[in-house]
C-alpha cells in the first residue's frame, strides 16, 4: 500500500517514514502542504498522515479540499493542538483519525494498521485464486496450505494483482502503487521483483498458473478464481 506523509518537521518526517518503510508501504514524503496537496492530487494514495501545522496550506484546507475530490482517502491528522475543540474541528473536517503530538512511533504505527484494516473490512478479509490465498492483514500468504516467505514488495505486488483478478494491470500501475516516488522509473525494478514472485510461486512465464504476462499491457491474474 502506498501512504503520503505530509509533515514540516524533518526530524519527525524522517523516523517515520522509515518506520513505516520497514512494515512494508510504500511511502511519499512532502515538506510543506503545497507541495503535499499536489502530490495527494496526483497520485492514488491508501492514506494520508497530514499535520495541521504546516507552512503556506495548512492541514485543514487540506483535508477540506481532499474530502471534496477523493471521498475514500484515509486521513489520520497529527498536531500540537490536544484540546477537544482542536479534536473535534480536525474530525469534522474529514479526517478519519486524530493523534496528538508528542506521540510514540509504535502508536502511530499501530493508527496506520487499524485505519487500514477498517478500510479492508468493505473487501475480502481473505484473498484466493485457486490454491493460493493471501490475508493482507496478516500479512500471510499460502499456496495449498503452504507458506509463502515473500519480501515486502512481493507480497504487495501479489496482494495488488488479487484484488483486481481478471484485470489487465499496467508496469506503471504496479509502480504507482507499490513503489513510492524515490523509485527510479527507468529501471527494470518491476520485472526483477515480478520475476523473484512468479519463481516463489512456481509459475512459469511460458505456462503461468497465476499470473499472466499480456504483451505491451502488462499483468494478470487468472479469473475464474474460487
Amino acid at each position: 500500500m502506498r501512504l503520503l506523509l505530509i509533515e514540516d518537521e524533518e526530524d519527525l518526517a524522517r523516523p517515520l517514514m522509515k518506520t513505516l518503510r520497514k512494515q512494508g508501504y510504500a511511502v511519499d514524503v512532502a515538506y510543506d502542504g503545497e507541495q503535499g496537496y499536489e502530490l495527494a492530487q496526483v497520485n492514488d494514495y491508501d492514506l494520508l498522515v497530514l499535520d495541521i501545522g504546516l507552512p503556506g496550506l495548512d492541514g485543514l484546507e487540506i483535508c477540506r479540499r481532499l474530502r471534496a475530490t477523493k471521498p475514500h482517502l484515509l486521513i489520520l491528522m497529527l498536531t500540537a493542538r490536544s484540546t477537544l475543540a482542536d479534536r473535534v474541528t480536525g474530525l469534522d473536517t474529514g479526517a478519519d483519525d486524530y493523534l496528538s503530538k508528542p506521540f510514540h512511533l509504535e502508536e502511530l504505527s499501530a493508527r496506520v494498521r487499524a485505519l487500514l484494516r477498517r478500510d479492508l473490512r468493505a473487501h475480502p478479509a481473505v484473498l484466493r485464486c485457486g490454491g493460493l490465498t493471501l490475508d493482507p492483514t496478516a500479512r500471510k500468504a499460502c499456496i495449498d496450505g503452504n507458506h509463502l516467505d515473500l519480501t515486502p514488495k512481493e507480497f504487495n505486488i501479489l496482494e495488488y494483482l488479487m484484488r483486481r483478478q481478471g484485470e489487465v494491470v499496467s508496469h506503471d500501475d504496479l509502480l504507482e502503487h507499490v513503489w513510492d516516488d524515490a523509485t527510479n522509473t527507468f529501471t527494470n525494478v518491476v520485472r526483477v521483483h515480478m520475476g523473484s514472485l512468479r519463481r516463489k510461486l512456481g509459475d512459469d512465464a511460458g505456462q503461468p498458473r497465476y499470473i499472466e504476462t499480456v504483451i505491451g499491457r502488462g499483468y494478470r491474474m487468472f479469473l475464474p478464481c474460487p
